[in-house]
């Protein structure tokens, strides 16, 4: 059943999609959306299935899974808080999106969220720019993928993490270090940057015993010098 006061405590309103809409278009949206939290390890859409939602990303992280002939799984793409989720004017969905940790969304049926846009112009506009911006993220990723070195790929993934953490990091001090779990397992994120399990794992020992960063265990990590791993990610 749909919220009518939906948008009033949504975390990323001034950054989702609907951002582009007025207070009174917002209402009107409001009859369409309702809220779901999936757990960490649940599948939202499975590729080849009919594409029946789109949806804004409130909470967590998703990632985007494509099947290689041979049957295996490659992480294509990860989505956090206010990205779009979906594929408007698809008739079936080309990934699988998966919860790498537990997440909310507001989600929309398909085709009631496609008149909408076809009603409001900035936000098909807006659509389409992130769409566009998607697109040239994907496009530096592959230029990583090839020509970049290891560490280039730990420490420029490590840096785009922490800038995604920014609001759920914490600090002991207001200008101390900040701390964060990774999203990822190290066996997932081999598979985001094409390496393997040990190059994951060499390269964080490597971060850590120069002082970049620190493991205080599990998936946390600490960034130490951030001046440090920018300049890692950039040229090793």
């Amino acid at each position: 059943m749909a919220n009518p006061d939906i948008c009033t405590d949504c975390a990323v309103r001034d950054k989702a999609l609907c951002s582009s809409l007025s207070d009174g278009e917002l209402s009107a949206l409001n009859t369409l959306g309702r809220r779901r939290t999936i757990a960490r390890g649940q599948t939202l859409i499975w590729a080849g299935d009919e594409s029946i939602i789109c949806a804004n990303l409130l909470s967590g992280v998703l990632k985007l899974v494509a099947a290689t002939p041979d049957g295996r799984e490659q992480i294509v793409g990860l989505l956090y808080p206010a990205d779009f989720v979906g594929q408007p004017y698809a008739g079936q969905a080309d990934f699988t999106i998966t919860a790498l940790t537990e997440s909310e969304l507001c989600i929309f049926p398909r085709a009631a969220f496609e008149r909408v846009l076809e009603d409001h112009a900035r936000m098909e506009r807006l659509l389409l720019q992130r769409t566009l911006a998607a697109l040239g993220v994907a496009r530096t990723r592959m230029l990583s993928l090839a020509r970049q070195s290891a560490q280039e790929k730990i420490a420029g993934f490590l840096v785009d993490m922490a800038l995604r953490a920014t609001a759920t990091g914490c600090r002991a001090t207001p200008d101390g270090p900040m701390t964060f779990d990774l999203p990822l397992t190290r066996g997932q994120i081999a598979d985001v940057l094409g390496l393997t399990i040990e190059t994951v794992s060499r390269q964080m020992t490597r971060l850590r015993t120069a002082g970049v960063i620190a493991l205080p265990g599990g998936r946390a990590i600490t960034i130490s010098d951030p001046d440090a791993l920018q300049g890692r990610a950039e040229a090793a």
